[in-house]
Formats: C-alpha cells, structure tokens, sequence
C-alpha cells in the first residue's frame, strides 16, 4: 500500500493566515469597469515566450520544475522560470508587487489570501474554459471573491481524524469509531476511561488545537450542525446562532472532560507516542507517521470528521491566478491549464504528499489504491471555504483568541458567544 510522503508544505498552505493590513487600492490600480471581471480567454496555439511563476516554499520546487519542464518540452517557445517564495515573506511580496503593479505572471496564492488579493483588483477572472464541475466544490469556492474566480484551485487541503486502533480496541471500539458527533464523543469518553489501565501510556483521548489557527478545526463544527459564522446574502456575522452554540460546546466539553490537552504540545508526535488516541490533522501527519514510525502503519486508520445534522469540512489549500499585470497571461492561463489537468495533479500529488483538488485526480493515479486517503477523498467533497471577506483574518484571529479562553477554562460558552460576534461587527467585512 502506498502511503504519501510527508510535505511542509501541506501544513503550511493550511496556516497560510499570516495577518496583514489591506493595502489600498491606489497606487495605479484601475477603478471598477464592466471589463474588470470579464473572464480573459486563452489563445489557441501553443504557448509561446517567457513565462513568470512565483511558487511559495523555502527552496525550489523540484516536482512543480518537473511539470514546468513537460510543459516546455510540449510547447518548445515557451520558457518557464519559477522563483521560490518563503510562504513568511509571501503576503508582503505579493500584496506589494500587486500594490504596485509589478508582479510575476503566475503565482501560487493561499487560499485565505484570495479575497483580500482580488479586492485589490490583482487578478484577472478565470477564463470559462475552466470547469467549475472538474474541482471539489469547496476548493472552487476558495477561488472566489463577489461570486466571480480569480483562480483555479490547485493543492486541496483539509483535515480528518486519525486514530490508532491499537488504543481505540482496548476501548471496546471494534473498527472505525462513530460517525457522528454524539457518538464519537461517547467514543472518546470510553478511550479515556482506558488511560493508565488498559493503555498504559495513553494521557488523552484526542487533542484539539488551541490558539493560532484553532479556527481552521473550530469552524468545520458549526457547518456541521447546519449553521455558518457569517450570511453571505445579508453580509452579517452571525456567531449569535444556535449552531455556533452547538460546535462551542462541543469544543469547550472536549477540555472540560480531560478529554484533550490544552499544553499546545505536538499532537502528531504525541499520537505517534500513544499519548493520546486520535486527532484530527491533515494529510502531513500521515506521511510523517509512515516515514518516522513505520511499524505503526497498521495501527493507525483515518475516517472522516464526525457528522452533526450534515457533514461538512474546511477547504483549505493553495490556488493558482494569473495576475492582472501579467506580462505573458496567454501562456499563464495555458500553463494553469496543464497544471490542474487530472493526470498531471496526481502525478505532483504522489510526488509531494499534497492533496489534488481536481476530482478525477484521485482515479488517475495510486490515490484510489491508498486505503488511508479514502477519508481525504470523501471530506473533500464535504468541504467549505471560510467567507470570501478581505477582513477574514482579522475575524479568524479574534475567534482563536476566544477558543484559548476556552479550552484554558477562562470564559463561557455564552461569552465567547457574545464576544465573537461583536468583535466581527466590529471589525465588518471590507470592501
């Protein structure tokens, strides 16, 4: 059975949220046309001269060079150069290039970066000849801002539950524990009841996140009770729902009951270790367990997040949009095109450990054969971008700040309540 290597950058995409003031609009940028959103078109013919593409990561990406070479090779006038962006310095490059009207042709963008981005008008709108239908449906919302793409997803992201059989069969679990979230939390429970007796090291049943990026494992919950933190329609936060009040209390229970620390330790390493039972995470931890412990890979399974009144998951990733002042956006649009072909998305996704966003991808190559992506596959169908807002990290920052108080025990359910939502009406939506 393969099993996918392990990549940073799978974790980093997911906490690509670094905190940055939305630059002004100014600085040259062209005001608001009836062309502004207009879809560009892709020439027939093969794509011809020097193509720019900005890839996120500390070092060059030998896998994404790999593509880039099949793809001059198939259009041989065309000239591919990709530059390696550290994702700790992206959203200042970008947003400034884009500020200034001085950007790459191509770039990988964060998919929480979208909105802000587009709002500064730095993308051109995906041209129709990309199918909305071809992509999960949660990655394809990353790409939008006022029901318009500026971009085609590329590396999906998002998280399920990993949980080691070992454990969870001392707990009287036989198989895949439950499904939804009444029942997984008896689960939990019952793992907790084995700790120091029938698991002799186990010290926590699970272990949530707490603090900087909470929100990304906190946000599924509320979806998941049929509810969201925002309407869209009436562009108004609405964490003052019975469904935030429902996944607020799942959450605070969690620490309430011993279930889960709240140390903020590594909850990968400490599922390899067996001090705790399961934990949700995304495909990284996978790959990690495989390379750093591979006598466990038949003590660990993978099943998706637990259901409430429907199933639901965070789409997280990375897309890729050509910019606005893009020199060369014919042969962007075309190597965009090559990219997200099925065949081509799962070869980098075996290559790198990512997730392919495009739907066939995962029948192309050896995904399909991976008994442990199968819950990867079925949340992805599942998923939900965050609101398409250019004030979203301000939102996601103030909403981790109110998890903390939660799982250290120094708020109420009723006061993070009532403090989330006045703290998004505050902040507002932007442009």
């Amino acid at each position: 059975m393969s099993i996918l290597r392990p990549t940073a950058r799978t974790v980093q995409i997911a906490c690509a949220t670094v905190a940055a003031a939305l630059l002004a609009t100014g600085c040259g940028r062209s005001a608001d046309s009836a062309t502004d959103n207009a879809p560009a078109k892709i020439g027939s013919g093969k794509a011809k001269g020097k193509l720019v593409m900005w890839s996120m990561g500390d070092k060059a990406d030998k896998d994404l060079q790999s593509l880039a070479q099949k793809f001059e090779q198939q259009n041989p006038d065309v000239t591919v150069q990709i530059t390696a962006v550290p994702w700790d310095a992206a959203h200042e490059k970008l947003t400034t290039a884009i500020a200034g009207g001085n950007t790459p042709d191509l770039s990988l963008i964060g998919s929480t970066w979208m909105a802000e981005m587009a709002a500064m008008k730095g993308f051109q709108a995906t041209p129709a000849s990309f199918r909305s239908s071809a992509f999960f449906p949660g990655q394809w919302d990353t790409t939008k801002y006022k029901d318009t793409s500026y971009g085609v997803p590329f590396i999906a992201d998002t998280s399920v539950i990993y949980y080691r059989s070992d454990i969870t069969s001392k707990a009287g679990i036989n198989g895949t524990p439950a499904d939804d979230w009444a029942g997984y939390l008896k689960d939990l429970k019952a793992i907790q009841a084995t700790s120091g007796k029938q698991n002799p090291k186990l010290r926590h049943a699970t272990q949530l996140q707490t603090g900087f990026n909470s929100w990304l494992f906190w946000l599924p919950m509320v979806w998941q009770q049929g509810g969201d933190i925002y309407d869209a329609s009436a562009k108004k936060f609405t964490f003052d729902s019975p469904a935030v009040t429902k996944a607020l209390e799942y959450y605070s229970g969690i620490f309430k009951d011993k279930l889960s620390p709240n140390d903020k330790t590594d909850s990968g390493q400490n599922f390899q270790n067996g001090l705790i039972g399961t934990v949700q995470q995304g495909a990284s931890t996978g790959g990690n367990l495989h390379l750093n412990a591979p006598a466990l890979d038949s003590k660990w399974q993978t099943m998706p997040l637990p259901k409430g009144t429907t199933s639901a998951g965070l789409a997280g990733g990375s897309d890729l949009a050509v910019f606005k002042d893009a020199k060369n956006a014919d042969a962007a649009w075309k190597f965009v095109k090559f990219l997200t072909e099925p065949k081509n998305l799962a070869t980098y996704g075996e290559a790198t450990g990512n997730l392919p966003a495009a739907v066939q991808s995962w029948s192309e190559g050896k995904l399909s054969q991976n008994t442990k992506m199968a819950a990867f596959e079925s949340q992805l169908k599942v998923t939900k971008a965050p609101p398409a807002i250019t004030t979203w990290q301000q939102v996601a920052d103030a909403i981790d700040s109110e998890l903390e108080k939660l799982a250290y025990g120094k708020a109420s359910v009723a006061d993070v309540q009532k403090t989330l939502q006045s703290k998004a009406t505050g902040i507002g939506t932007g442009r």
